[in-house]
C-alpha cells in the first residue's frame, strides 16, 4: 500500500519546484494550450485527451505515487513572485542499486521561454537529486537540432555522451537523440558535441 505522499519543495531564488496538485490543472491547460505551436515540435504527440482534466487528474496521481514510490520526481516550475506555471521538470525512470540514476525531461511555456526558468529550475533539481536522492548520474536526451536544449543541459554541467538512433518518437516520427549525462563526481570536463 502506498504510504502519505512525501512533501517535495525545492526553493530558487525565483521559483518553486514542487509536484504538481489538482488545483493546477486550469494554469497547467492554459499554459499547454498556449505553448503547442511551440512544444510540438520537440514532443511526443498529444493523445486526443492531453488537454482534459481526467488526463490531467491521472498526472496528478501518477505523480503522488511516483514520488512516494521512489521512482520519478515529477516537479512543476512555480514563478513565487506571481504563482504563475513556468514549465516542468521530470526525473524518471529512477534506477536504484548499483546504476542509482534517473532520466530528466523538461519543458517550459513559450511566454517564459529564453528567461533563464529552465537552467534555474534545472541546476535546483540536479542539486536535490544528487544530494538528497543520492543519485550519482543523471541523463537527458534531445533532439540534435534543438540548440536551446542542448545549450541549458551543457550550462547545467551535462555532458554530451553520443546519439541515440531512433530513440523515440517526437511529433509522430522516430528521431534520432543526441545523449548528455550529468554525473556527481565528474572529471571529464568540457566535452564536445560528435
Amino acid at each position: 500500500m502506498l504510504g502519505r505522499p512525501k512533501k517535495v519543495r525545492i526553493e530558487t531564488d525565483r521559483l518553486t519546484l514542487r509536484p504538481p496538485v489538482h488545483s493546477d490543472y486550469r494554469a497547467w491547460a492554459a499554459l499547454r494550450t498556449a505553448s503547442r505551436a511551440f512544444l510540438t515540435p520537440w514532443e511526443p504527440t498529444w493523445a486526443t485527451d492531453h488537454l482534459s482534466r481526467k488526463s490531467f487528474t491521472n498526472r496528478v496521481y501518477w505523480a503522488n505515487r511516483s514520488v512516494v514510490g521512489g521512482t520519478a520526481l515529477p516537479l512543476f516550475m512555480i514563478r513565487r513572485a506571481d504563482k504563475a506555471l513556468v514549465g516542468a521538470i521530470t526525473l524518471d525512470h529512477i534506477r536504484r542499486g548499483p546504476a542509482q540514476a534517473g532520466t530528466t525531461g523538461y519543458w517550459v511555456g513559450e511566454r517564459f521561454a529564453r528567461q533563464g526558468y529552465m537552467r534555474e529550475g534545472l541546476e535546483a533539481m540536479v542539486h536535490y537529486a544528487f544530494t538528497e536522492l543520492d543519485l550519482s548520474r543523471l541523463e537527458a536526451g534531445c533532439l540534435p537540432e534543438n540548440a536551446a536544449s542542448r545549450g541549458v543541459l551543457e550550462k547545467v554541467g551535462y555532458k554530451y555522451e553520443g546519439v541515440a538512433q531512433s530513440y523515440l518518437q517526437i511529433n509522430g516520427r522516430w528521431r534520432n537523440h543526441v545523449l548528455y549525462a550529468n554525473l556527481r563526481s565528474d572529471r571529464r570536463g568540457r566535452t564536445q558535441a560528435g
